[in-house]
């Protein structure tokens, strides 16, 4: 990232890992994943990083009626960059997940860059008793699940968005990943620059220790120059610190309550927008300036939300 970049704040406020049970402050309805995505924005996020859930349970729900139930009342209210899971969760058919970012045209779509083992089990043993009868199964399941995401599967995702201009957030859960984007990088089936969101902390990628941050950091400059933007997503209490490391790298940063449930040591985090202004203040701390909306269009080269489909 170019010393004279903003960065830029992407906040993820529900996705498919944490249950109702983990937090009342969750978002699951429509109307709480707006709330919660309105004040991130106010906050200094510039980009949503979204998921549906199923109001009734909150389990989630990659149909496309259930994004439509908060999305145009989202880019109603503010001018953020929208940003669509491709991902949805380990459980879900290729299909079903691409469906959303396919249909609706988002500016940015996120993109898992390999298969991965994604243990959320060790989560079970934190709670005694869940809510619903799902939770429990949903994470225990992870046992024995590879979320698969194969050179076919990928080059599936970037056909069916590509067509519609739509650009990626690449998640990159190891330095394996980082290699398979360069892979299509190679082949012009990727366009720079990209926006790299290197994933630290999930059981069965890339650890959360400093070096794994400076290793990730050296591998993609290696790979891929001038052509990319990084940015960082600490999974659980290593969120803050790994964002604080990174920012003063020069990267930018990822948070919200898909990615931790916490604002501090033993402290719940009642929104996405107080983590928001936690690692504002870090960026901010550090000299540098918070990247608005349209600067992340521009860093990012995203076509503008007149051309979305919601």
């Amino acid at each position: 990232m170019s010393d004279k970049e903003p960065v830029i704040i992407t906040c993820a406020v529900t996705g498919g890992i944490h249950t109702p049970t983990m937090s009342p402050y969750l978002p699951v309805t429509p109307d709480e994943i707006i709330a919660d995505s309105l004040g991130a924005v106010e906050a200094g996020a510039a980009i949503l990083h979204l998921h549906a859930r199923n109001p009734e349970d909150g389990r989630p729900d990659q149909s496309v009626e259930a994004f439509m139930r908060f999305l145009p009342r989202i880019r109603q209210a503010t001018n953020a960059v929208i940003n669509l899971t491709s991902g949805g969760s380990p459980h879900m058919k290729l299909e079903e997940r691409v469906k959303p970012a396919a249909e609706l045209r988002p500016e940015v779509a996120s993109l898992n860059m390999g298969s991965m083992n994604f243990g959320l089990f060790p989560l079970v043993e934190k709670y005694p008793e869940f809510k619903f009868e799902w939770e429990r199964r949903h994470l225990e399941s992870t046992r024995d699940v590879v979320f698969r995401n194969t050179f076919q599967d990928i080059e599936y995702i970037l056909s069916a968005c590509y067509a519609n201009e739509t650009r990626f957030e690449f998640e990159c859960y190891d330095i394996s990943h980082l290699y398979n984007l360069a892979h299509f990088a190679g082949r012009g089936l990727v366009k720079p620059p990209f926006f790299v969101q290197s994933v630290f902390g999930i059981l069965g990628g890339i650890g959360t220790h400093p070096e794994d941050v400076i290793h990730m950091k050296r591998t993609a400059d290696r790979l891929f120059g001038k052509d990319y933007r990084w940015s960082v997503l600490g999974a659980g209490a290593s969120q803050l610190r790994i964002a604080a490391q990174a920012a003063a790298m020069g990267a930018n940063v990822r948070v919200g309550l898909e990615d931790s449930l916490w604002a501090g040591p033993g402290r719940p985090a009642k929104s996405s927008a107080e983590q928001v202004t936690l690692v504002r203040q870090i960026i901010e701390g550090l000299g540098l300036r918070v990247a608005t909306p349209d600067e992340a269009r521009n860093i990012l080269s995203l076509k503008g939300a007149s051309a979305v489909g919601f």
